[in-house]
């Protein structure tokens, strides 16, 4: 294909981006069959046919990807009519490209051009979720730092701090830490927590900041009101998070936290100087 192709393809493709109020791209279909060299609708409708069905068997929900609307278009004489149309993401945009006819020069485009677009999209992803999960976890550090200097003050030892710590963890997950370890594959020597998801950080976070402020406003001074305090919080956590269809317990295990941080690390070492000020 020529680079003046390209270039103009590029162009047409882009030119038809739209964005929601918060910031997320999509394609109108009606659009991209136009830009997909589709005359018929109806025949257009079929392509998008397969490849909510290619979404379906990957685990994707269509609805999120192909969302159907309606919008008023204009017709002679000032009339105008309702037509039915679909919003599409990155992901349907790509699929619909590899399930269109591939003797066309646009969708030979379209499919190298979504899957660029769309493997850019996951490095974003997945480098904001990198970063989510690692604050995450250098703040639930701190909050148990400042929790083991909490327990040696109202008990002037800080020996507690570990039983404490895995009574809270068998209330949030029904298995103390070791037990936990065990389920997840952890090495013996390492933390749970370097390979616990996000959203169980920041669940124990959570736990752990009321015990704190509970701890020093109901002046709880031995290491059973502590433990009693903490494993109820931790309850009440575990119950919020049940609620809403998560079950601790049950998450699998996340990529070691430390590999994350020396990866990422390693990126920030390879942008350029002006990206790193704008971060």
């Amino acid at each position: 294909m020529k680079k003046q192709i390209i270039k103009s393809l590029t162009k047409n493709f882009e030119s038809h981006v739209n964005k929601t109020e918060n910031g997320i791209e999509f394609w109108l279909a009606r659009d991209l069959q136009n830009l997909l060299g589709y005359t018929d609708w109806r025949n257009f409708l079929k392509v998008i046919s397969k490849a909510k069905t290619a979404c379906e068997i990957s685990g994707n929900e269509v609805s999120d990807r192909f969302v159907d609307i309606s919008k008023t278009i204009k017709m002679p004489k000032t009339a105008k009519k309702t037509v039915l149309d679909i919003m599409l993401d990155r992901y349907a945009c790509y699929l619909i490209a590899q399930n269109g006819d591939s003797r066309k020069e646009e969708i030979a485009f379209a499919q190298t051009y979504f899957a660029t677009q769309t493997r850019k999209f996951e490095i974003i992803e997945k480098r904001i979720q990198d970063t989510e999960r690692l604050k995450a976890r250098q703040k639930l550090t701190e909050t148990e730092k400042e929790f083991s200097g909490v327990i040696f003050q109202k008990t002037g030892s800080d020996k507690n701090f570990g039983l404490i710590r895995s009574k809270g963890d068998r209330a949030l997950f029904g298995y103390v830490t070791n037990e936990m370890k065990n389920r997840l594959n952890v090495p013996p020597k390492r933390v749970l927590a370097d390979f616990q998801p996000t959203i169980i950080l920041k669940a124990k976070d959570f736990a752990t900041e009321i015990t704190i402020f509970n701890s020093k406003e109901k002046d709880l001074n031995t290491e059973r009101q502590i433990s009693e305090e903490h494993i109820t919080n931790n309850r009440s956590v575990r119950k919020t998070l049940i609620s809403r269809g998560i079950t601790p317990e049950k998450l699998p295990a996340e990529e070691d936290i430390k590999k994350v941080e020396r990866k990422l690390k390693s990126e920030d070492k390879k942008m350029p100087k002006t990206v790193k000020k704008l971060k």
